[in-house]
């Protein structure tokens, strides 16, 4: 069985088309209220327009120069600043003059010179006040700060040139304010130009002997560094230059002894390694450099001489001959010499080592008294050059403020002004304030904007289900259709069984739309067993049930409509039949089924009535009894529809709801309240019924919030086949 099972209380997610139009619909269906709102709100700014005092207004154009014209030499600058082209600069100039003119103290001027804070008619004080009143009202009243509400200063565009306006209830008055306004600016332009001369002045000469006192401590200080560094012959440059060729010498050489110093210790290490290689050889050192000199090559050919002579004793003698004894000892003699002779050469060397290591020495102690001696003058060469720069900057300063100073006494001999004016004001017999046709056009906008915030505010407070999209979007059911307004008879029958007596009528075509509908939802697995309910009583859902039953039944089907409203019962008295036996009777188990069921006037229709009102119309509806009563009505009928209390009431209608195959909900259009409707389907959402749709009672097509969206139920074919002029209504539940 098609249907659906859902959570009411959530809506339809987001806004549709549907919605907007909806919306759109209500806000036009509240245009006379925007409209009534406007009218209010123009007559309102009429009324407050037409009471507001007349205001006048004049104006004086000035030129104003960023300088004032040049009369003296153009190295002699003013004090108030000199002439740029910059965009920025003339802008904020511009600005910062603006600022002057409305400044308290051009309004003082002017307040002082014409006496204003005295003038009842300026300061709008009424005429007929007495003297101590009137006393007191002056004392109170802010002259300056009124005249400053008043003044209006307008830059011309791409120019120099400044209008200043003024209003005021007198037009002449308003003229001559304007004038005043223009001369007081000249005058404390003029002021202002003379106060800060004055106060460089002042402060110029301060500073001018203070520099003074600097400059010549400056040059006691350099005097005396100079005396301390002994710098008064000989200058500081002088005394540098021989310190640095000094060092130059000493570095050179340093250079020199080092050279030397490597290459006799190069022979050193050489003579040492040769006596570490040479072991018990005593002629090694034969092989040192400086061994081949003229006598130690004659000592060495002597010694030679000698062995040679001492081999031929020793072949012709034997070892204890005293010629061999002799010739030997001269052999040793000589060989001594010899040796002592290479000794000489070696120590000789390792002396000339010291000596060059020493002279090293004595070098490095010149060069490092010399470095320390640099040290000391380039000290003090930085101490001369700070004290020299201080000096000259402190002269400097001095010169250029002794020259500033004499440009400012001369510039402010001067009375040259930068303003000058262009027109003069005249009075204006025109007001500009009040102004009624604007004031008429943003009254009537401002009216139209708040009607459409109180239409918005209206419809928004709108919490009645009253349309399409508040069944769809606002509760999440299907819409099954709408029933329109019943035009008929004052009686409560012709109501009931409008459908059937006026087959061609909008609600005949409704409710067969509505049967439709419900019928294609399961087409497969028609529906057998319906609830009709409401949220509340007084809502239609008795006769909704009826009309239903009624155009199910002329589609041919066979339709049973049980009162299961045990509560209050109807049907019986719609169809004219008994209630003395019915579903109450059935479930206690008195009669049949064929002996309850009651035939109507409408072929194919049926009811089985109420019966005797039970004490416990909840337990009854829950027995077993009930639902095999229902199950053998469904059976013998093509459709049994129950009419089923307000859900909102009791819990019958909820209990029915588990027991049928679907619920259809009746809503009254704009009565139906949604908080209401909503309780309702959270009731059967927690019964886990299935929804079919809900149904909007009692639409006045005639309204324009549905003459649009039902206009076809208006313009095809008659509305009503009752009588005409008839009036009537939805039936009670």
């Amino acid at each position: 069985m098609e249907g659906t099972v859902l959570d009411p209380a959530g809506g339809a997610p987001g806004a549709t088309s549907a919605s907007v139009m909806h919306r759109a619909r209500g806000l036009w269906r509240r245009r006379w209220v925007m409209l009534g709102v406007a009218l209010a709100v123009t007559a309102l700014t009429a009324a407050w327009t037409l009471r507001q005092p007349r205001i006048y207004a004049a104006s004086t154009s000035l030129i104003i120069d960023v300088t004032a014209p040049r009369i003296l030499d153009g190295e002699v600058k003013e004090v108030m600043g000199e002439e740029r082209s910059n965009y920025w600069f003339n802008k904020e100039y511009t600005g910062t003059q603006s600022e002057v003119i409305t400044s308290r103290a051009v309004a003082s001027r002017v307040v002082d010179r014409l006496g204003l804070s005295n003038d009842p008619g300026f300061l709008g004080l009424p005429a007929n006040q007495d003297e101590k009143t009137r006393v007191q009202a002056l004392q109170a009243a802010d002259a300056v700060g009124l005249l400053r509400s008043r003044i209006i200063v307008v830059p011309g565009k791409d120019s120099r040139v400044m209008n200043i306006g003024v209003e005021d209830v007198d037009p002449k008055r308003a003229a001559l304010l304007a004038n005043e306004v223009a001369a007081a600016y000249m005058a404390e332009n003029q002021a202002l130009k003379m106060r800060v001369t004055d106060e460089a002045r002042t402060w110029l000469e301060v500073r001018r002997d203070e520099l003074g006192r600097e400059a010549k401590a400056g040059e006691l200080a350099v005097y005396d560094l100079k005396k301390d560094a002994d710098m008064l012959s000989t200058s500081l440059e002088s005394r540098l230059s021989i310190v640095s060729e000094r060092i130059n010498s000493y570095n050179l050489k340093l250079t020199e002894v080092r050279t030397r110093i490597a290459a006799q210790q190069a022979r050193v290490d050489a003579i040492h390694q040769l006596r570490k290689a040479a072991g018990t050889d005593e002629t090694w050192a034969e092989a040192v450099p400086g061994a081949k000199d003229g006598p130690i090559q004659d000592m060495k050919m002597r010694y030679g001489e000698q062995k040679v002579a001492c081999a031929e004793l020793s072949e012709r003698y034997l070892p204890e001959h005293p010629k061999l004894l002799e010739c030997n000892r001269k052999l040793e003699v000589v060989r001594e010499d010899l040796l002592k002779s290479l000794a000489n050469v070696v120590r000789s060397a390792e002396m000339q080592l010291v000596e060059v290591k020493g002279e090293e020495r004595n070098l490095n102690k010149l060069l490092d008294e010399t470095k320390a001696e640099a040290f000391v003058v380039n000290k003090k060469a930085i101490e001369y050059g700070q004290l020299q720069r201080e000096s000259d900057d402190n002269q400097r300063r001095y010169e250029d403020v002794l020259k500033r100073l004499k440009d400012v006494e001369l510039s402010g001999l001067l009375r040259t002004s930068n303003v000058r004016v262009l027109d003069e004001a005249r009075p204006s017999l025109v007001p500009v304030r009040p102004h009624t046709r604007r004031n008429l056009m943003v009254g009537w906008v401002m009216g139209l904007l708040l009607g459409l915030v109180a239409a918005v505010v209206l419809e928004f407070l709108e919490n009645t289900v009253a349309s399409q999209a508040d069944v769809e979007e606002g509760l999440g059911l299907a819409f099954l259709g709408v029933v329109p307004r019943m035009e008929g008879g004052r009686e409560q029958g012709e109501r009931d069984l409008y459908v059937h007596r006026s087959p061609r009528s909008a609600v005949a075509e409704c409710c067969r739309a509505v049967r439709t509908n419900l019928l294609f939802m399961s087409p497969d697995e028609p529906c057998k067993t319906l609830v009709v309910t409401s949220s509340g009583p007084q809502e239609g859902k008795s006769t909704t049930c009826i009309n239903l039953g009624v155009a199910m039944a002329q589609s041919g089907n066979r339709v049973l409509l049980l009162d299961t409203d045990m509560r209050r019962p109807r049907l019986h008295r719609a169809f004219g039949v008994p209630n003395d036996f019915g579903i109450s009777s059935l479930v206690v188990g008195e009669g049949s089924l064929d002996k309850a069921v009651k035939s109507t006037e409408v072929p194919n229709l049926f009811v089985l009535p109420c019966g005797p009102l039970p004490p416990n119309p909840a337990e009854l509806l829950h027995t077993r009894a009930f639902k095999d009563l229902l199950r053998a009505a469904s059976e013998k009928f093509d459709r049994v529809i129950l009419d089923s209390p307000p859900l909102n009431a009791v819990v019958d209608a909820a209990v029915l709801a588990t027991q049928a195959d679907g619920v259809v909900m009746v809503f009254k259009a704009g009565k139906t309240d949604r908080g209401a409707a909503k309780r309702a389907l959270r009731s059967l959402a927690d019964v886990q019924a299935r929804m079919f749709g809900a149904i909007l009672n009692d639409v006045d097509l005639r309204k324009s919030q549905y003459g649009d969206t039902y206009l076809g139920y208006q313009g095809y074919g008659p509305i009503q086949d009752g009588p005409k002029g008839a009036k009537g209504g939805v039936a009670p539940s």
